[in-house]
């Protein structure tokens, strides 16, 4: 079971390190690439800051953003703002969605996210975290894939795994690191199981996009290939 209060408590220290990090950048730097194709990162911290207000409306019931095509439009429009603003931004959303998961609540209600997407209210705070933790990465400014927390490591591994279960693109898949703890994956038939392994920062890395998997070792079977998230 989800404990939405432990994750808030970890949103807020990911949002403190993140913010930390992005006080450091000039107009200049957030004008670079990050290391997502095509974005700028501003792009990233733009999204950040409006992904805060959507899942502030995702907890409030509302829709979690007007329509993708206007979600879209706002990363874009707010990506070229200079330093002071950026920050300002994202330090005034991140307290606007924690200000609305102050606000008493069922946490086992179900909530809608983008595209009719369901989930327990109870989860869209380690939702957030992932998106805190996963494009402070992506910023490409010194925080790196192994400096995430151990426990998130290990529960963004299994939230990631589950979402391609019962995929039929990817073949039926054993996912295990170094520790010894095993995840599964894959929608394939059993009798076609790919056994993968290696360190559990590498695991989270494939399973996310974000490495390629060249540290990993698959038995069984080529390193499955997988959908874009």
């Amino acid at each position: 079971m989800m404990d939405h209060a432990h994750d808030l408590g970890a949103v807020r220290g990911a949002t403190e390190r993140l913010l930390d990090a992005a006080g450091r950048l000039d107009n200049a730097s957030i004008g670079e690439a990050s290391r997502l194709p095509g974005w700028s990162r501003g792009h990233v911290l733009t999204h950040l800051s409006r992904n805060a207000d959507a899942l502030g409306n995702v907890l409030r019931g509302l829709p979690m953003y007007a329509s993708g095509e206007i979600r879209d439009a706002d990363i874009a429009a707010g990506a070229g703002r200079p330093a002071a603003e950026q920050l300002k931004d994202l330090r005034e959303s991140a307290e606007g969605f924690f200000a609305v998961a102050a606000e008493p609540a069922d946490w086992t209600r179900t909530v809608t996210l983008r595209n009719g997407v369901t989930d327990s209210a109870a989860r869209v705070p380690f939702r957030r975290w992932i998106e805190v933790e996963l494009h402070h990465v992506d910023l490409g400014i010194g925080y790196e894939l192994e400096d995430l927390p151990a426990e998130f490591v290990e529960r963004e591994i299994a939230f990631l795994a589950d979402r391609f279960l019962g995929d039929g693109n990817v073949p039926a898949t054993a996912l295990t690191d170094r520790d010894g703890r095993t995840w599964s994956t894959g929608g394939g038939p059993p009798s076609a199981l790919v056994t993968v392994q290696g360190p559990a920062v590498e695991l989270l890395g494939w399973l996310s996009g974000r490495r390629d998997g060249s540290a990993l070792t698959a038995a069984g079977g080529p390193l499955p290939s997988l959908p874009p998230l």
